[in-house]
């Protein structure tokens, strides 16, 4: 058994997002800068079971791909070199910052706690998680 780790990949920030072992609960994880991704993904599995990764689909209304596909797949072909074993799994993340900024609002936190951009990537990532978690 080992966990699902999903990406919520940006320019700047990327959210990630863990299972436990058994693939129940999704939880947010942390947040990183996109060019240290790599180095922490590296320690983080060496220090976790972590079977595959879901990374958000980036699409409109329209269905049409978003800019930053482009580098979401420079991403993957590095990891996929990088972690041959762990399985790749995409998964639209249309809303999923908005629910994220919804889900925080609701949740109590002040005004300056809510405009952390490093929370929202990381409840998307979680959102993007859950939502995998549902289908399987």
């Amino acid at each position: 058994m080992g966990q699902i780790l999903a990406i919520d990949y940006g320019k700047a920030r990327t959210g990630l997002a863990a299972t436990d072992d058994f693939k129940i609960i999704a939880s947010a994880l942390t947040t990183v800068e996109t060019p240290k991704l790599l180095d922490f993904l590296k320690d983080y599995f060496s220090k976790n079971n972590v079977e595959s990764i879901v990374v958000g689909l980036p699409t409109d209304l329209k269905g049409q791909m978003s800019e930053i596909e482009t580098d979401i797949q420079k991403f993957l072909n590095v990891f996929a070199t990088e972690f041959p074993l762990i399985k790749i799994h995409r998964l639209d993340e249309r809303f999923t910052s908005k629910m994220a900024s919804y889900f925080i609002s609701q949740s109590g936190k002040n005004k300056k706690q809510r405009q952390e951009k490093g929370l929202i990537d990381r409840v998307s990532a979680t959102i993007i998680l859950q939502n995998f978690l549902d289908q399987q």
